[in-house]
């Protein structure tokens, strides 16, 4: 096989929507998943569906990175839906981190590069940050943070970085709040709102760098066709939001008050250590996305909400 786009983390909600995307393209799909049979199920279509997990360096899941037009690396265990405990936070970091190495020691071997390696980070590289004015607006070039969640960004990327030795085009793709109904926290806080129980988490002031869930698949495409792309960029809408006008927002949206705001302690009980990061945000702005002159559909939150709140995406 050659000129094929070999995905990870393809049954999640961004991974699965963007090989939907590229099949309807007539793009050659290999998605690399834990289960074969399920991937299956859930991205119909593509030309294969291989044996892989993080912590495979060996398989028959190599052979697929030779030839690849691209490999687009989305696979990383779920931060904040688990309460953290050690166990939690270490399996984390290795479904990331060690992943990522096996990726790269791929391509390391493969005869025939891919043509780029499309890594998965997050604005978490940045830190957290209580409130909206705590920090001027962040863009690629931006100080990486200090705490946990920036640690595995940065060491997430660094594992990344080795494959760019090999002369394959490297991007480190920092995603911010996708917003999706499928899965995320604009799933997790509609439940709330369609029982008129919504309201803003912790204090409010924390900003929300967010980006729609087509945007966020579109800027994944425009990535693979433009050579200009290189290195860090930021997936987030142009315009950041406090947590309070995206309660507000969001309330609007559904026809629900927005007015039961979730107390720290609450989220801290379910959450554990993990609520430090869920009351916090980052005010990121996608700066190489501007530059290159990449156009978002849904640049303002309140559309981009009705949207999606309207058909279910």
């Amino acid at each position: 096989m050659e000129g094929h786009i070999v995905i990870t983390g393809a049954t999640g909600v961004i991974g699965a929507e963007l090989a939907r995307r590229l099949i309807v393209c007539n793009e050659q799909v290999v998605v690399l998943a834990r289960s074969p049979s399920a991937a299956r199920e859930k991205v119909p279509g593509a030309a294969a569906w291989v044996q892989w997990d993080a912590d495979m360096a060996s398989g028959e899941w190599v052979a697929c990175i030779d030839g690849a037009k691209a490999v687009i690396h989305l696979a990383g265990k779920p931060l904040l839906e688990s309460r953290w405990t050690e166990e939690h936070k270490k399996e984390c970091y290795d479904s990331r981190i060690e992943s990522t190495r096996h990726m790269v020691a791929a391509i390391a071997a493969a005869k025939r590069k891919p043509g780029l390696f499309l890594s998965a980070s997050a604005i978490g590289y940045y830190g957290s940050f209580e409130e909206c004015g705590d920090t001027a607006e962040l863009d690629e070039s931006g100080p990486r943070g200090g705490d946990f969640l920036a640690k595995i960004c940065i060491d997430w990327e660094n594992a990344a970085q080795p494959a760019g030795e090999y002369g394959v085009r490297l991007v480190l793709l920092r995603t911010g709040i996708v917003l999706s109904t499928k899965g995320g926290m604009l799933q997790k806080m509609m439940t709330p709102f369609s029982f008129f129980l919504g309201g803003p988490v912790g204090s409010g002031q924390q900003c929300l760098s967010w980006i729609h869930l087509d945007d966020e698949v579109s800027c994944i495409l425009d990535i693979l066709d433009d050579s200009r792309y290189v290195g860090a960029v930021n997936a987030v809408a142009p315009v950041p939001a406090s947590m309070s006008d995206f309660a507000r927002e969001l309330g609007s949206v559904m026809g629900r008050p927005s007015i039961l705001p979730v107390p720290k302690l609450a989220v801290q009980l379910l959450l554990g250590e993990g609520a430090e990061y869920a009351v916090k945000g980052q005010r990121v702005v996608p700066g190489e996305l501007m530059r290159n002159g990449f156009v978002f559909r849904y640049a303002d939150l309140g559309e981009a909400l009705k949207d999606l709140v309207a058909n279910n995406k």
